[in-house]
């Protein structure tokens, strides 16, 4: 009996052990270089993203958004029917009467004070960055200070984890609108018009059935050349408003954002009075099934997932 016990738990251990190094073999080298006007990473030497902050810009933006299986951006930097969606970005219109999201950016900019890379390589990579919302000539309405982490738990899955603090340095007033948040704009291969999946975590599909929902998360999934790839988007269960409406569209935007429904139409933020937004950006291989996008968001809202990153 005890020679048993003894080779069982020998055979146990070896187990373990080789689970263990499959585990660790499956993670793969993230590095992160900061260049002239963007954040570039690299995921075993293979181009996943970059974060773009050229003082240009409207606002700073990830692009591309390179998918796991074909190594081609899974978001669009601009397309029709509306050019000033790039790619995966944060930002909003009707801010104190400026525009922080889209038309000439002397209605507003959100410009980047310069990103400062926090973990430069190894199993993840944390960069941060403080911006300044403002029109030309002027003083700065908020300071917005985001934290970035970038990790691959898998070959087949790139994750993206957002902080995003918002203090007001005048009181603000923000008016109803569609243009609000975080935002993600997949390419038109992957849209519902093209045949893609627009899923949210009540299983409701597409602009109908996900515009003005409650939900969690969303998935945008699709094929492009037969491969099957989609990113979604989970929302924090600590941020206000959680789980918040979603403004979505079949040609390929999606955003949790509350700004289309708020109560009396303005939402007002004292000034010194901080708002934190985070949320998670998965980028998969295949569909939100194969994905296990609804058990990654369980292992997302358990408490340990917020401190490790």
């Amino acid at each position: 009996m005890n020679r048993q016990m003894q080779v069982g738990g020998t055979v146990l251990m070896v187990v373990c052990a080789l689970s263990l190094v499959s585990a660790q073999a499956a993670r793969q080298e993230v590095t992160a270089r900061l260049d002239k006007d963007q954040v570039t990473v690299h995921i075993d030497g293979k181009l996943f993203t970059g974060y773009k902050f050229a003082g240009s810009q409207k606002y700073p933006y990830f692009w591309p958004v390179n998918g796991p299986a074909s190594g081609k951006s899974i978001t669009t930097e601009t397309s029709e029917p509306y050019p000033h969606h790039h790619s995966l970005f944060f930002g909003c219109d009707r801010v104190n009467g400026g525009n922080y999201w889209q038309d000439v950016n002397k209605r507003g900019q959100i410009v980047s004070q310069g990103p400062r890379i926090v973990e430069a390589s190894g199993e993840r990579v944390v960069f941060t960055d403080k911006c300044s919302w403002r029109q030309p000539d002027a003083e700065p309405i908020i300071s917005d200070t985001r934290r970035i982490v970038i990790t691959t738990p898998s070959k087949d899955v790139r994750l993206i984890d957002f902080e995003i603090s918002l203090e007001p340095l005048v009181d603000i007033e923000i008016l109803k609108t569609n243009h609000a948040l975080f935002s993600a704009r997949v390419v038109s291969e992957l849209s519902v018009k093209s045949g893609g999946i627009l899923i949210n975590a009540e299983g409701k599909t597409s602009e109908k059935g996900t515009f003005g929902a409650n939900s969690r998360w969303c998935d945008y999934s699709g094929k492009r050349e037969g491969v099957a790839e989609g990113i979604a988007i989970f929302q924090n269960p600590h941020n206000r408003w959680f789980p918040s409406k979603w403004f979505t569209r079949d040609y390929g935007f999606f955003s949790p954002t509350p700004m289309y429904w708020l109560e009396g139409d303005r939402l007002e933020l004292p000034k010194g009075e901080t708002l934190t937004l985070r949320y998670r950006v998965v980028v998969h291989a295949g569909d939100v099934k194969k994905a296990q996008i609804a058990r990654r968001f369980e292992q997302y809202e358990q408490p340990a997932e917020h401190t490790s990153n």
